[in-house]
């Protein structure tokens, strides 16, 4: 049986190849692709099939897709064509008869109000409509959202508009192995994950474990939702990308980032990251 991963060269497909071989999946049934193949050699050098697969070039996605059996979508990161852009990869998917597609969703993407989760309910949308076998994987926060951002805010503090909202975060690493695990299992089809991580915390205690892992005082400022996108627009943030991340707090601000089902742990059979863990990891 041959695995494809779509966006092997990001962060998270390439934790989701890495989880497949980790699982026993022999490299060579494992298609890795990327617009560019050469950020893929790293992966080639283990033996992983390595494709070019561009969303806006229809004979890539075609060429990526021979002989593939089962699908991991991880959802293309360019906001406002993501509909456009997985749609192609999914009909192609249908015309090959594809026996099961993972799709990397977001969070309650039928219930929730972020901005963010548009595109992602659209892409559900495509599966059901193209009638593909499919596992929706609702994707949480990743805490690397926050641990990438450590050397900003340990010399200007934690800024943001999630006031006293929970965040129930996981790692990346945590949220691919879910991906590869449902990619594998034989009775994946129809299923819904929500995936968040197994501890919630505030961004307040983000910031006191930034504190205590750093060895030095970090507090959180909470602004409303409109001067956070400022303040993003001020660092060089483009102005729609502001907004979108600013909405994500103010998701997070009235509970929709939080999730207490421990369906993540419980998929990968470990508990999920510990926010602590994550940081200390990232200070290094």
């Amino acid at each position: 049986m041959t695995f494809l991963v779509t966006g092997a060269a990001g962060n998270l497909g390439a934790l989701a190849v890495q989880s497949l071989l980790d699982r026993g999946v022999a490299p060579g049934d494992i298609v890795a692709t990327a617009r560019d193949t050469d950020r893929l050699a790293g992966l080639a050098a283990q033996g992983v099939v390595t494709r070019r697969l561009d969303y806006d070039d229809p004979a890539s996605i075609e060429t990526a897709l021979d002989g593939v059996h089962r699908l991991l979508l991880v959802s293309s990161s360019v906001p406002g064509q993501r509909v456009a852009q997985h749609r192609a990869v999914l009909e192609a998917a249908a015309r090959r008869r594809l026996e099961l597609v993972a799709y990397t969703s977001i969070l309650h993407a039928d219930t929730t109000s972020l901005a963010l989760a548009a595109e992602h309910l659209g892409t559900e949308q495509v599966l059901v409509e193209l009638g593909l076998p499919h596992v929706l994987l609702r994707n949480g926060w990743y805490l690397e959202n926050y641990t990438a951002q450590l050397p900003v805010q340990l010399e200007h503090g934690v800024v943001g508009a999630a006031g006293q909202g929970r965040i129930s975060a996981a790692a990346r690493a945590d949220f691919a192995e879910a991906a590869a695990v449902a990619l594998l299992a034989d009775d994946s089809a129809g299923k819904i994950h929500e995936l968040a991580g197994d501890e919630a915390f505030t961004m307040a205690d983000y910031a006191a474990a930034v504190s205590e892992q750093a060895g030095q005082q970090v507090s959180y400022v909470d602004l409303p939702e409109a001067d956070y996108a400022a303040v993003l627009e001020g660092a060089g943030v483009p102005a729609a990308f502001a907004k979108i991340l600013a909405d994500g707090d103010r998701g997070v601000s009235e509970g929709e980032l939080y999730d207490g089902s421990g369906t993540l742990s419980a998929l990968i059979g470990r508990p999920t990251t510990p926010l602590a863990d994550a940081v200390k990891a990232a200070l290094v």
